[in-house]
């Protein structure tokens, strides 16, 4: 059982650590340089590990498919991002396509 001690105890760590690392970055830029390689690498790693958590929420659930509607909501939400569509129109439009697709009897 997690007592309320280990809770606030937990909380205060990972706080510490988040601090800690967005204090790293402003203190270390100064005294590591990177070459423009690793910093090419780094900025396609961020996006490839946004890809990744996109792909694996929008398609699975629970270790298996998740249907088609919430796929094709994220999709659409994709398409108008990149469109760069206002953030309402956005969201907006993704919940109305996975809603609609589900309505139609769409997993």
């Amino acid at each position: 059982m997690i007592t309320p001690l280990t809770l606030i105890v937990a909380t205060v760590v990972l706080a510490a650590g988040t601090f800690a690392f967005r204090f790293a970055g402003p203190a270390l830029r100064t005294r590591v340089e990177l070459s423009p390689r690793v910093e090419k690498v780094m900025a396609t790693a961020a996006v490839v590990l946004l890809a990744a958590l996109v792909a694996t929420s929008a398609l699975l659930e629970d270790g298996g498919f998740v249907g088609f509607a919430r796929p094709a909501g994220v999709a659409v939400g994709g398409v108008l991002a990149w469109r760069k569509a206002p953030f309402v129109v956005v969201v907006v439009a993704a919940a109305a396509t996975a809603a609609g697709l589900r309505l139609l009897g769409v997993p």
